[in-house]
């Protein structure tokens, strides 16, 4: 499902163009429905369109609502965005559905400000908000190399724990018990590899150490977004055919769990 919103990007807009330009990919003939499992994903994936997102509060409200649909049919959810706001109201309605919610978040930045420029629901801050409700029980950050002493001090307020990329080992599994959600923000992505984003952060992940940490995760996967992609800044739709790719790995990972 596609969340075309981007009104809490701090740089640049663009991600509110994200989903059919994704969805386009991951069904064009260029590449073909198979996991790297073997799992056929051809009748796996439903397109249920686009939220009509609405603007300010509206967003979190008809996204909650829409999300909390998707959960009450029993799917699993993969979400595109869109800006990181979107998270806020995802895990409101997943946060509904499990009780002891942890989320593994990928992303270059922790996403943790109280407040961004005096936006409290900047795409900056999704995570403190998340944190505050008390939605989760645990959040894993991985591919942080953006971090600052504010966002410092709210990670440690939160118990938050971080992977930090400079201390990356690949070796590393993730286990959870319980449902995990995925936070996927494309700029955790090396930009050699996904340059398709607004805030380009060099020395991330490769697209094989992204795989591999969703295919090695330890726990139940429920659910999933990929965000902050922005076409406007693409190469020949380079990053837009990497969100495609972790869209079916992430459902592949899923349909384990079934």
């Amino acid at each position: 499902m596609g969340l075309p919103f981007d009104e809490n990007s701090s740089f640049m807009r663009g991600p509110a163009d994200a989903p059919p330009v994704i969805k386009a990919e991951v069904f064009s003939a260029a590449h073909n429905l198979w996991s790297e499992a073997g799992l056929d994903l051809t009748d796996r994936f439903h397109d249920v369109g686009s939220v009509s997102v609405g603007e300010g509060e509206d967003m979190f409200t008809s996204v909650e609502s829409a999300v909390a649909a998707l959960l009450e049919k029993n799917y699993r959810p993969i979400l595109l965005g869109g800006d990181h706001a979107v998270t806020v109201p995802i895990i409101r309605a997943f946060a509904r559905e499990y009780s002891k919610l942890s989320v593994l978040h990928f992303d270059a930045h922790p996403d943790l400000y109280d407040d961004f420029e005096g936006n409290r629901y900047s795409h900056a801050c999704p995570f403190s908000r998340i944190l505050e409700e008390g939605l989760i029980q645990r959040l894993v950050q991985v591919g942080i190399r953006a971090f600052t002493e504010p966002q410092r001090e709210q990670a440690a307020r939160f118990n938050v724990e971080v992977m930090e990329m400079k201390d990356w080992d690949d070796e590393r599994v993730f286990k959870f018990d319980g449902p995990v959600y995925i936070s996927f923000d494309v700029d955790g992505l090396d930009p050699a590899c996904a340059p398709g984003v607004s805030h380009r952060e060099p020395g991330g992940f490769t697209t094989r150490q992204a795989l591999r940490v969703i295919q090695s995760l330890g726990g139940q996967l429920v659910g999933a977004d990929i965000v902050e992609y922005n076409p406007h800044r693409d190469f020949q739709n380079m990053t837009a055919v990497v969100c495609a790719k972790l869209c079916k790995e992430l459902a592949a990972r899923m349909l384990m769990d079934h």
